[in-house]
């Protein structure tokens, strides 16, 4: 049996090495049509949401986006490294200490258009927490961690949303795979879907997974939505031209 099985593997492995080909088909046409619009020649007001755990991965996305958008919306765990970055106490927050200058840089670059959480739904763990509570401030308490934003920060980030007109959003706000931390999410979607007339696209791990589920149906009536999976390459861009060459 175990030969037959290395058999078979081989086989598809040569099949899919000599004769597999990729290509790019009418859905990612659609896609990068719709966000070249969105974000080359936007309706106005534009935000952009930008959620996930780390300043890292989003710097391309965030100083092309502050030359685009009005306002650019951070949460998740990357809020935390721009936290410290300003001197505000995290506790046990995720951070990314050799990123604090970017940070800060970033900060510094926006002219006020980089939106901050102005508080954090905190636990004192990750996982096995015995205590989860709202933050007064910005600042997480001693010994706690910020998993989503706070009930502030999404009263704060609809108001930041009203009247928009075109919406960019990647990454969720806060552990959203957790039901204790997903608040932040889902209270930055209504947000957006209550905007009559709204385009919307939504991208990036957990905040099209949870688009999909929360989104779709509520949006039918407002604006147009798509939930794409490729929107993350496309926000790294100058140009949406550098995204169209497929291994």
């Amino acid at each position: 049996m175990h030969s037959v099985q290395l058999t078979v593997h081989t086989h598809l492995t040569l099949v899919s090495q000599q004769t597999l080909k990729a290509v790019a088909g009418f859905l990612l046409e659609n896609e990068i049509a719709y966000i070249q619009e969105a974000v080359e020649a936007p309706e106005r007001p534009f935000v952009a949401i930008l959620g996930g755990s780390k300043v890292s991965d989003k710097i391309g996305v965030i100083e092309n986006l502050l030359e685009k958008a009005d306002k650019v919306l951070i949460g998740g765990g990357m809020t935390y490294t721009f936290y410290k970055a300003q001197g505000i106490e995290i506790g046990n927050s995720l951070v990314e200490e050799d990123k604090l200058d970017v940070a800060k840089a970033l900060l510094e670059k926006a002219n006020g258009k980089l939106i901050l959480p102005v508080d954090s739904k905190e636990a004192n763990a990750f996982a096995d927490y015995t205590e989860v509570k709202d933050t007064e401030g910005e600042a997480v308490d001693p010994g706690f961690l910020g998993l989503d934003i706070g009930p502030k920060s999404i009263a704060k980030f609809d108001e930041a949303l009203t009247g928009a007109k075109t919406v960019v959003w990647n990454g969720p706000m806060g552990v959203f795979e957790n039901p204790d931390f997903q608040a932040g999410t889902i209270g930055v979607m209504d947000a957006i879907v209550k905007q009559p007339g709204v385009k919307s696209i939504i991208g990036g791990g957990d905040s099209s997974c949870c688009s999909r589920s929360t989104l779709v149906v509520q949006t039918s009536s407002h604006g147009s939505l798509l939930v794409v999976e490729h929107q993350w390459n496309f926000l790294k861009v100058k140009s949406i031209a550098r995204t169209c060459s497929i291994d």
